[in-house]
């Protein structure tokens, strides 16, 4: 499992098989099971969580007491709360597994000392975190300027895998409309696709 990581690692800085092995001493396995919390609202997050396998969402509760998905993390990906890791506060958020997951964990005191000792790894620090920036900034110009249409072929690229392994309703909220025009949106693109994919087949078949 821990390959997953190396690749990931390797895929943005190169580094040596020695460092390696010390930032793999370093971490924690952890299997979580489907519905397990990893963090409750009013717990501090003190962890680098890397999802070698699973999927997570990072979710809070408004005063209504609405459920709103603000991101999904699956495999290879990193999921945390950002806030609360990087001012030692209290969490506003909450963080889930939607499926049995196998993740790789850093405490903070170990992430930062690992950092201290390979300058690779702070590289590689310094670019996830140029990655989070750049990715909430695409996500915050989709909701306030696109539709559900553009907003759902937008979810479709950056999570392919994700329809198929979480409830509707949190993908609605992730998007920001409702369950009913989720549904709608579906329905016309899963039609398009069909429609398509029959043009295809008739224009291999007349070749």
């Amino acid at each position: 499992m821990f390959e997953a990581f190396e690749k990931h690692l390797r895929d943005h800085v190169d580094i040596s098989d020695e460092n390696l092995e010390l930032i793999r001493a370093g971490s924690v396995k952890r299997t979580v099971r489907k519905w397990q919390p990893i963090l409750q609202d009013g717990e501090v997050w003190r962890i680098n969580c890397f999802i070698a396998s699973g999927c997570f969402r990072l979710y809070r509760y408004s005063d209504d007491g609405a459920d709103h998905t603000l991101r999904f993390g699956v495999d290879g990906w990193w999921i945390s709360d950002q806030e609360s890791y990087n001012n030692e506060k209290p969490s506003d958020y909450n963080i889930e597994a939607l499926a049995a997951s196998t993740v790789f964990i850093w405490t903070k005191e170990k992430w930062l000392e690992l950092m201290e000792a390979i300058p690779a790894l702070k590289k590689f620090n310094e670019v996830l975190l140029a990655k989070s920036y750049e990715a909430s900034q695409r996500r915050i110009y989709s909701l306030i300027s696109c539709s559900a249409e553009e907003k759902y072929k937008e979810f479709q690229k950056t999570y392919p895998s994700v329809f198929n392994r979480v409830p509707l309703y949190m993908v609605a909220s992730y998007l920001g409309i409702s369950r009913e025009t989720l549904s709608r949106i579906r329905k016309e693109y899963t039609k398009h696709f069909k429609k398509l994919s029959g043009l295809h087949e008739g224009t291999d078949k007349s070749s």
